[in-house]
């Protein structure tokens, strides 16, 4: 089901941006796991936050305003619609989205422009905590 994330929700969230980290060769880690439970629970606090709340798994986007900041999900929800139905959960009260994500990310950069973004710029990275070259996207309504 997807649906508003609510505080209780952090934990979950955490574990999966933490279980991605940690799964993933190229990406840093910067935050220990419990500052990425503080993250979660401030972008729940911040953010309009939603979940994908499965029994086989777990994931969640937040956004303010135009920009997606996080879309994350456990690797049983991968190519299942999940993904999509978040952005689509989002994409309703929009006729345009942002969002960054890493140029290494090759399978994320596929999933966005399977879901109608395009690259719109690319940086090297010296302006993200990670300083990993980045790329920002950009999703208009037809």
């Amino acid at each position: 089901m997807i649906r508003p994330a609510d505080i209780s929700d952090a934990a979950a969230m955490a574990e999966v941006l933490s279980g991605w980290i940690d799964a993933t060769p190229w990406m840093p880690r910067i935050h220990t796991r419990a500052e990425d439970f503080a993250f979660c629970q401030k972008l729940i606090n911040t953010r309009e936050v939603w979940v994908a709340d499965s029994q086989d798994g777990f994931g969640f986007l937040a956004r303010q305003a135009d920009s997606i900041d996080a879309l994350y999900l456990a690797p049983e929800l991968w190519r299942k619609g999940w993904g999509t139905a978040l952005l689509d959960a989002v994409k309703q009260d929009r006729e345009q989205l942002t969002l960054w994500t890493f140029q290494a990310s090759k399978n994320a950069i596929a999933f966005y422009e399977a879901n109608k973004f395009h690259i719109s710029d690319l940086t090297d990275g010296q302006g993200n905590e990670e300083k990993l070259p980045d790329a920002f996207m950009t999703w208009t309504k037809d």
